[in-house]
């Protein structure tokens, strides 16, 4: 079987942000795929390719479309959609740049994911079944982490932390998606009680944003709904507070002292992920970290990682942390993804499948979590067609399980 067509446009994300969606043809058998777009966005991150200009405040995304139509094209077409790995590698050589900047990740990206899809239709299995078979590895259903509170870039409050989460861990998936929506709606009661209802409108990623300041006030209102089997998470994106060697959590502290701050939230609240806790080039901040309370929560490089199997390798030689956080966009090849997956797990870490603020309502990362065996997915609030397409597709997956 053959690639005989491709074709790519331009849509709309979440947060009404142009987006690229490509369409991989085999004879009659089609698939599609679209890349999702990140708002607090490591500097190290593979490269989103954007039009500029005035059209769309300048994040057009036409030129990627057309080194899609145009480029890729002509050498995609006549190759066979299940090698996987030689479709990514001949992209890569074709953009020929470190960060894909050239093509633009996100061009590449896409025809990267659409690829994966139209072979697990040719072979008429999920797609899940596919990746697990493409990466030698165990489907599993993941548990999920559910992104309620917001701070940081995705709020308007000063709340400096960016992510706080609920972590259902019921036996079942389809009972921790219950108990998680459950508690969504118990938060935004609480919410609208104590701080009206305008607290209770949505961010980006479905979570809510009261008018908070301290990391202390978001974990103790979660922690009233939060019981049985659930657990809590953060995510700090900490490079995004952090300048001139301190950290702006509303007070400025140093790594040390914001270091104490994490260790006394383990002890008082049921913590069980802290991710990219201190700036992506604070190698040694990560280490201290992990060494101290590592054993008792996963710490989970984003912004530090990027997805990328060198970062992944000196995180390791420095034991700056013990679980990796998935975006497939970070890198822009599933190859590449799929490889930090795994090298993640050959050193005994954890993966957790993530999504990003700016999604579309492509369901893939559900399929990849499953597929690799994570075990863990990331994909915001039990709220909005774009986080719940991806929750939804899983309790499909579920009942096939």
């Amino acid at each position: 079987m053959k690639i005989t067509a491709l074709k790519a446009r331009e849509i709309l994300d979440s947060r009404g942000n142009p987006t690229v969606e490509v369409d991989i043809y085999s004879g009659k058998t089609f698939a599609s795929a679209s890349v999702p777009s990140g708002a607090s966005t490591g500097i190290y991150e593979a490269h989103e390719l954007r039009d500029g200009g005035r059209r769309y405040f300048g994040k057009g995304v036409t030129d990627a479309v057309l080194n899609v139509k145009k480029v890729i094209s002509k050498k995609l077409v006549g190759m066979d959609p299940f090698c996987q790995k030689e479709i990514d590698e001949m992209m890569i050589a074709l953009d020929g740049t470190e960060s894909k900047s050239k093509l633009g990740a996100n061009a590449i990206l896409a025809v990267s994911l659409a690829c994966a899809r139209l072979a697990s239709e040719l072979q008429g299995v999920g797609l899940y079944k596919y990746i697990s078979k493409l990466a030698k590895t165990k489907p599993r259903m993941p548990f999920p982490f559910m992104n309620v509170i917001n701070g940081g870039k995705h709020a308007g409050t000063d709340l400096k932390f960016q992510e706080f989460m609920i972590a259902p861990r019921e036996k079942v998936f389809s009972e921790s998606l219950r108990a998680g929506a459950e508690a969504y709606h118990s938060l935004k009661d609480i919410i609208l009680k104590k701080y009206g209802r305008s607290a209770v409108n949505v961010g980006d990623e479905g979570g809510f944003a009261p008018p908070l300041s301290s990391m202390d006030e978001a974990l103790s209102l979660l922690s009233k709904v939060c019981s049985g089997e659930m657990k809590l998470a953060m995510d700090s994106a900490a490079s995004e507070f952090f300048s001139n060697g301190v950290y702006d959590i509303g007070s400025k502290v140093s790594a040390r002292q914001l270091e104490g701050i994490y260790e006394k939230a383990v002890k008082d609240y049921p913590l069980i992920s802290l991710e990219d806790p201190f700036s992506q080039d604070d190698l040694t901040a990560f280490a201290g970290l992990t060494a101290k309370i590592g054993r008792k929560v996963q710490i989970v490089g984003d912004d530090l990682l990027v997805t990328n199997v060198g970062k992944i390798k000196l995180a390791v030689e420095c034991r700056a942390c013990n679980a990796l956080l998935l975006k497939v966009n970070q890198i822009g090849t599933l190859t590449e993804a799929v490889n930090a997956a795994k090298l993640a797990f050959d050193n005994g870490w954890n993966v957790m499948v993530s999504h990003r603020s700016g999604e579309t309502e492509d369901s893939f990362i559900a399929d990849l979590a499953v597929g690799l065996g994570a075990g863990q997915i990331k994909a915001g609030a039990p709220c909005r067609s774009e986080r719940t397409s991806k929750y939804n597709r899983l309790l499909r997956i579920e009942e096939e399980l």
